[in-house]
Parts: C-alpha cells; structure tokens; sequence
C-alpha cells in the first residue's frame, strides 16, 4: 500500500529560499523520505520576535499526545503560581480526652498527585507524636477534592497502569505493585502499595491466577475491590507490574490503616466521603512546589500528575467540575485567552486521549511567550539528539529542551532549539495516522503491530527538523 503523506502549506517565512513551482521544497523531501503514513504538522518560530519562520500542514490540529504536558504546565504554572503546595491533612471531627480521640478521624485529600506511601508513613508517625493513641469514631477518607474520573483514557485496556483513576486523594500515582514468584508448580502472588521505605499488602486489590492463555488480565469491579485474574500461561518464572487503582480513597484508606497500626493506633472500616470535612487539623502534608512538581510530570510523563494539576488549576479558575473533559475545556479556554489560540481543542491534560487535538502554530505561540517570561524552559528536559544510527549525541552544537509524546501511530515534539550561533526558536512536530490508530481494538493497544516502527521514523523526522532549523536558523 502506497503511504499516504500529508500536503504541505508554502513555509510562512522562509528559512533559506525555496525553490517554486511544482517540485518539492526542502522540507516537502524530508517529509516525504520519512514515509509516514498518515498525517504531518509543523511550525518554528524566533522566541525573541515571535515571528513564525516555517510552519508544514497548515493549522490542522492532530493529537498532541504528552506534548499536550507543556501547555498542562504553562496552565498551573500561571493559575496557581509556581509555589503552590498540595495540602493532605488528617483532622478530627471530635474531642480529644487523654490521647483518646472521642470522634471521627479523617484523611483530607488535597489533590497532591505526588502523595506515596512514605508520606503516609511519616503523617501515622506524626499522628502518634501528637498524642493520639486511640480513635473511637470512624476513619473517613475524604476524596471530594476533584471529581472522580474511572479512567483518564477509557479507551486503554483495563490494566494499564498509566490510565489509572482519578479522586481528590491519590496514592502512588493511584497504582498497585502486582509480583509473582513462581515455586515448582505454584505461584506466589503480592498486591503491595510499595514505596523508597515500605511496602504494605493492600486489600483493595486482588490477583487470582487462572489457567488460561488469554486474556491476559481481566477486571471487575466489587463495592470494595478492585479484583484481577491474570492468564497462568503469561506468567513464566516471576515478574512485577504496576497496576491502575479504581478506587482511589478506599486504597489510601488501606494503606493508612496498616501503618497507623503499626504506630499503635487502631482504625476502623474505612469510609469514603464527598462531603466537605469539619474538625481541627492534626496533621498536614505539604507537597513540594508547584514548579517542582511539573519539573517531574515533564520528566517521567506522568499522566496522573498532569490531570490532577490541570484540574486544580480549573477548580482555581472557579469552573464546575464533574468530568475529565469539563476541565480540559476550562484549559481551552484558558489559552485561547490567553495567547489568542483557536487551534486547542484538548480532553484531558495529559494527552493519553487521541481525541485531543492541536495545531503546531498555536503551541509555538504559547512556547514563545513561556520563554519570554522565562517560566517553561527550566522545566523541560534535554532532548538529545542522534546520528544517522541512532546513537546519542551528547556535544551535538544544536540544543534542545523539549517535551516528547508518544501514542501509538501518534507522535509529538515540542519546546526549544538553541543553534551553534545562540538563536532560540520555540517549536512543535506533530505526527499522526489516526484512521489506522482507530482500526486497533481496544484489547491490543498496548502493542499494535507496526507502532514501533512507525513512531522510530517519526521519531528520526522530528530530528533531521530540528538539525534543519538548528543549521540553517544558526548560519
């Protein structure tokens, strides 16, 4: 089948003259030598002038994947400030006699997406140092914070641990460590909330092996279970994964339970509540920074991260919240006040859904503006780039700050070039066939045929770009 590669505008402003007429332009060959199929998108523009130096595919949105990250950031960054910290807190709605607190215990979620298992440790030690030693009421947990969201990307497999749920409280990313050891004919099986420090069992989540090939996970949900099957036959010897969390407070509840224990204090059947919390604080949790906090999410692409800072950011912004979608709405609209954008039609804020779209043109102006107010840039990670094996670089002349996304069949670039000479452009590559992504069932997302090879030559596109506009922007 002969590949289908995208049309291209004439290049705005010229970064070296082109030849006219019906051969193709320099930039139209690169394209065409990468043999994508499907769709293609580009813009780059003078950070200083904000003036756009060549821009292919017009202002067709396609799916930003986890580029959509940067403009995440740029969102909280400028909603909630960059010192912004999550506050999780324990509080008491009650008396306190003698340690003995004659009431309800609650675990406040404050939408901190960086909450683990050691910050729990360290808040039932704090309670204990605060003299509590017995609680007489119920354990509530509070996850009405944010909206609960089953699934950042319904239309990922069940057991993807990076489309996890979504609450006001979040523990490990809201994912659950599966192992198994496999000893003779018998395996041993662990579902653990592990951290640096500790590694509790949880009861919320539970793995039952069967003997089949497949499916190789299967999930139902029950009132107060997450509960797996996985196949016999994809097992082996032993292994570990992370799993997604669908109930987010009832895990964090869970998790508390055995370490607030293990300090001496006894805690009943966790409750989970929406209901805004009354009583006095105890304990409080700050999380680091704000900017701190993005510094990681643009790291490790961590999808949980991204949509719970997007949707305080939203809440902060004073929009009703009751779906994932309602707050990447509020982000729209956030940037098209913002920087006049027309082209950002997202879904969520992390980009793991293929129905966001956005134009090349509209996030190069947002990064143009990120790096004449300096807030961006120091966020993004090095991109490293390649030679023609595809081996690292590490003193190439052209540097780059960017964020990467990857779907399958779908691909992004976005951030910042400096060239040999010092001049810095802000720039977005996007790539996508989305007619073949919509063909693959939900089942083999994971790893459809010809992903791989088709987001590696995107992958070689977005470099031989950035060496263009790095030599040429530079000469």
């Amino acid at each position: 089948m002969t590949p289908v590669v995208a049309r291209a505008e004439a290049p705005l402003v010229s970064l070296r003259p082109q030849i006219r007429g019906d051969l193709p332009t320099g930039v139209e060959r690169l394209v065409q030598a990468a043999g994508l199929r499907g769709e293609v998108a580009f813009a780059v523009a003078d950070v200083t002038t904000g003036t756009q130096l060549e821009a292919f595919g017009g202002d067709q949105g396609l799916p930003p994947a986890s580029v959509a990250k940067a403009l995440t950031a740029l969102y909280a960054l400028d909603v909630l400030g960059k010192d912004y910290r999550f506050q999780t807190t324990l509080m008491a709605d009650g008396p306190i006699e003698n340690g003995i607190l004659k009431g309800d215990l609650i675990l406040v979620g404050g939408g901190d997406p960086l909450l683990d298992t050691d910050a729990l440790a360290t808040m039932a030690a704090n309670l204990r140092e605060a003299g509590i030693t017995e609680v007489q009421g119920a354990f509530k947990v509070h996850e009405g914070a944010l909206p609960y969201v089953f699934s950042i990307d319904p239309g990922q497999p069940d057991h993807l641990g990076y489309s996890p749920s979504i609450s006001g409280i979040s523990l490990n990313f809201n994912r659950v460590h599966f192992e198994w050891k496999r000893d003779d004919t018998r395996y041993d099986v662990s579902m653990d909330a592990r951290s640096a420090r500790y590694k509790p069992s949880v009861d919320v989540a539970s793995m039952q092996i069967e003997s089949r090939k497949a499916p190789i996970y299967t999930y139902e949900s029950s009132a107060r279970q997450d509960r797996w099957t996985v196949a016999k036959g994809a097992l082996g010897t032993g292994g570990a994964r992370w799993l997604p969390v669908r109930k987010p407070a009832l895990y964090a509840g869970d998790v508390f339970k055995t370490l607030a224990r293990a300090n001496g204090i006894q805690l009943g059947r966790v409750q989970v509540t929406r209901a805004a919390p009354i009583g006095t604080p105890l304990v409080v949790h700050l999380s680091d920074p704000l900017d701190s906090v993005l510094r990681g999410m643009l790291k490790y692409s961590t999808n949980l991260t991204a949509e719970m800072v997007g949707m305080a950011a939203s809440k902060a912004r004073g929009a009703t919240l009751q779906t994932l979608a309602d707050s990447a709405a509020e982000m729209n609209r956030w940037a098209a006040e913002t920087y006049g954008v027309t082209g950002v039609a997202m879904v969520d804020h992390s980009g793991l859904g293929d129905a966001s779209r956005m134009g090349p043109g509209d996030l190069v102006k947002a990064l143009v503006a990120a790096k004449q107010a300096g807030t961006l840039k120091p966020l993004l990670k090095k991109f490293t780039l390649a030679d023609s094996q595809g081996r690292p670089v590490k003193d190439h002349p052209i540097k780059v700050a960017a964020k990467t996304g990857t779907l399958n069949f779908v691909s992004g670039l976005g951030g910042f070039i400096t060239t040999p000479g010092g001049s810095e452009l802000a720039f977005a590559i996007f790539t996508a066939d989305v007619d073949h992504r919509a063909t693959i069932p939900r089942a083999q997302r994971e790893r459809p045929q010809g992903a791989r090879s088709w987001n590696n030559r995107s992958r070689k596109l977005q470099r031989t770009l950035i060496e263009r506009w790095g030599s040429l922007a530079g000469s």
